[in-house]
């Protein structure tokens, strides 16, 4: 067994790399399986570096490790998939309709998804969240002013767009 060293790594990446991308799409599928495979392929020669010496059989080692990596990640992505999946269908919609109602469910829902994330996130965050400007500002990483602002920035976009729609009704 010999000492791992970065030109043996690079050797073991240049001779198999290809070959190990490929085995781990194999068990990866969606749009982000080669960014997936490119990660898998990393980590094993990550974990490769950190041994104190080298297996008996590297490319096996490898294979192995990148097969156990994929799964695992194949996994990771499944689960995801079915909690967001079932979320996104247990979620009503952030309004109702109402035939009473002076807002229209779908127009409010529209002009909400129309400002930019970091306004929308605040604007969700403190109405339907009921967080403060202090706990946004935490959440987001920003300052409570700024979370503030941004809150007060998207009530002004909303209210124009609104005022704008209905201005000849």
């Amino acid at each position: 067994m010999s000492h791992i060293t970065p030109a043996l790594l690079g050797s073991l990446l240049s001779a198999h790399g290809a070959a190990l991308r490929l085995y781990a799409r194999q068990f990866l599928s969606g749009a982000e399986s080669d960014a997936a495979a490119d990660d898998v392929v990393q980590e094993a020669l990550l974990q490769l570096a950190k041994q104190a010496t080298m297996p008996d059989d590297p490319p096996a080692w490898l294979f192995r490790t990148v097969r156990n990596g994929a799964l695992t990640a194949r996994r990771r992505a499944e689960r995801r998939r079915r909690h967001e999946t079932s979320a996104g269908s247990a979620r009503s919609g952030w309004f109702e309709s109402r035939p009473e109602a002076q807002l229209d469910a779908a127009a409010a829902a529209a002009a909400l998804a129309a400002l930019p994330d970091e306004v929308r996130e605040v604007v969700v965050a403190h109405l339907w969240g009921g967080l403060t400007f202090e706990q946004i500002a935490t959440v987001v990483g920003t300052s409570s002013s700024t979370a503030h602002r941004r809150y007060e920035q998207g009530l002004q976009t909303l209210r124009l767009r609104w005022d704008t729609k209905h201005a000849g009704t």
